[in-house]
């Protein structure tokens, strides 16, 4: 039985999606999660592995017993019955409301319930024939904010992937291609490049004098499925994952001025043609002309310097200024991996995290990281084991202890506190006065008036003792909306009381995007970059925050924790 991990993957989402809205353990929904995201992301097909060596299958990053099998009964008849029994409990169509963002399994399973509504088109219907508004808890502004969801959501958008679920897969063919003899270049351009946090399809480009071998070894890769065009410089190719990868072959004159071309955005390509045609000139992805001599071509610094400007860094081409701001030299240094000294938001086995502390700190302590925040969830968390000041102060001591063993790295005293729905915070003053890094965060509420929202977290963030205010929006890509709320007006409370916001680098959060990055510093507010990791093998999503930065136009001098531990910790104590 042939299935690609796509498939899988979906169905392990069905999954967790059914688990989720029957109320199961939340460590058991995490690792369906997981599960899906580490196998869509996967090089090889899965199928052919379970049939290969089913034991190999627990060498893939979260993967147990339990698991494998899960992935062997796929690979091997086409079903899963646990699937099956999970459906049969629940009313059709439910699982597919879930995904609709600003419903959760709760409300899905309440419009259900109410109104016999078990599809999409079912809850639009609704909707536009105000029938939602009447189910208690839901109410006009719920109804315009879930039929402006639905508006939003275009076939283009719903087949949009998670950037970070093809990293690895686009480094790989990169690797693949570089090695054909010949080939002097290799790029993923388009919105990939350009560190966007979702994805339609892969671009990659090559630069080689002979395009019939890179033509043939790309479409000879074991993870193509289907070859869809393949002729002159071009082909395109469906993987296992269901991803579509375009492969475009140029001369090596010509690769600087088409990577350009085909990184894009649109608009900074059309804002550089423009001031092409001004000068006389012709810009496209074969290079930049004056009649019928190339002026540049080879590189993208020497198109860039032709037009009296500085490289650009892909991140920056959405034609918001980055071209005005070369023009004046005065482009920003941008934050790198490299600068981040400490993680400020992550998690261990006290609350929902998956690690010890003391795991946790050496996994940092590999990194080497100056600094590590233990940040576990407050009580208002319920289903996250969300602890008390008690359990705080227990786990305080214990930290104690751990520091006095560890040599370099410093483990904080944090927690996640819950931003209740006046405002006010999960824990007493008292037992926030004991911790090194207080973050707060809201994980509910999330469709509370714009005005209501705004005093909201402008009380939060008065608070004397709060330092952070993390993933400020609550977006959950693809699942939640961002909450709606007056953002300049928050940005300037935290630039008055000196609260930073958090840049949270989980693939589904990327939150803030870059729009309200640049928001908040042009308010004055600083910024921590986060893995909000739960394991230690999410320690590295602090890249995917530092991309998301980027495109947030951050420099290092922006981030509390490009600090050194000694300076962090006189900013966090003002």
């Amino acid at each position: 039985m042939a299935i690609t991990n796509a498939e899988i993957a979906r169905r392990f989402l069905e999954v967790a999606d059914l688990l989720e809205l029957e109320g199961a353990n939340p460590f058991r929904v995490r690792a369906y999660r997981n599960a899906a995201r580490i196998i869509a992301d996967h090089p090889e097909r899965l199928d052919r592995i379970a049939r290969r060596d089913p034991e190999e299958l627990k060498q893939l990053p979260g993967i147990g017993d339990d698991l494998a099998a899960r992935i062997v009964e796929l690979a091997l008849t086409g079903r899963l019955d646990m699937l099956g029994r999970l459906g049969a409990a629940v009313p059709p169509g439910v699982a597919a409301l879930m995904r609709v963002p600003g419903l959760g399994p709760r409300k899905a399973r309440q419009l259900h319930d109410a109104l016999h509504i078990g599809s999409v088109k079912q809850l639009e219907r609704a909707l536009r024939a105000g029938k939602v508004r009447s189910v208690p808890g839901f109410g006009e502004r719920t109804e315009a904010k879930l039929l402006e969801a639905l508006e939003a959501r275009t076939s283009e958008e719903e087949q949009r992937v998670l950037r970070s679920s093809v990293a690895s897969l686009a480094v790989h063919i990169l690797t693949r291609l570089s090695r054909v003899p010949g080939v002097e270049a290799c790029e993923v351009a388009g919105s990939f490049r350009r560190g966007r946090d979702t994805v339609a399809d892969l671009d990659i480009l090559a630069s080689a004098p002979e395009v019939a071998p890179v033509i043939d070894a790309f479409c000879s890769l074991p993870q193509v499925a289907e070859v869809l065009a393949s002729g002159g410089t071009k082909a395109t190719v469906r993987l296992a994952n269901g991803l579509q990868v375009d492969l475009r072959v140029v001369a090596p004159e010509s690769y600087g001025a088409a990577l350009h071309h085909f990184t894009g955005s649109k608009a900074h390509n059309v804002a550089l043609r423009r001031r092409a045609q001004m000068r006389g000139w012709r810009l496209n992805e074969y290079g930049l002309h004056h009649g019928d001599e190339t002026i540049a071509g080879r590189t993208e610094e020497e198109v860039y310097t032709a037009f009296g400007l500085p490289w650009i860094p892909p991140e920056l081409r959405e034609d918001t200024g980055e071209l005005e701001a070369a023009e004046r030299k005065a482009l920003p240094r941008l934050l790198e991996l490299a600068d981040i000294r400490g993680d400020l938001q992550t998690h261990s086995l006290d609350s929902d995290g998956r690690d010890t502390l003391e795991t946790m700190a050496n996994a940092a302590d590999a990194l080497g990281y100056e600094y590590l925040a233990i940040t576990d969830h407050s009580p208002a968390v319920r289903v996250t084991g969300g602890m008390d000041a008690a359990g705080f102060r227990k786990q305080a001591k214990r930290i104690d202890k751990l520091n006095a063993k560890l040599t370099r790295l410093r483990v904080l005293k944090g927690a996640e506190i819950d931003i209740l729905a006046d405002g006010s915070l999960d824990l007493p003053d008292e037992a926030l006065a004991a911790l090194d890094v207080v973050l707060v965060t809201f994980h509910s509420n999330f469709t509370l008036p714009s005005r209501e929202q705004t005093r909201r977290l402008v009380r939060a963030v008065s608070h004397p003792r709060v330092m952070i205010l993390g993933h400020p929006t609550g977006r959950r890509i693809g699942r939640r909306a961002p909450a709606s709320y007056d953002f300049p007006t928050v940005a300037k409370a935290c630039a008055d009381h000196g609260v930073a916001m958090e840049i949270d680098g989980q693939p589904e959060r990327m939150d803030m995007d870059e729009v309200l990055t640049r928001q908040a510093l042009e308010a004055g507010v600083k910024v921590v970059i986060s893995s909000d990791a739960h394991a230690t093998s999410e320690l590295g999503f602090m890249r995917w925050g530092v991309t998301q930065a980027r495109r947030g136009w951050v420099q290092a001098t922006d981030v509390l924790n490009a600090l050194t531990l000694e300076k962090l910790l006189r900013v966090l104590a003002r």
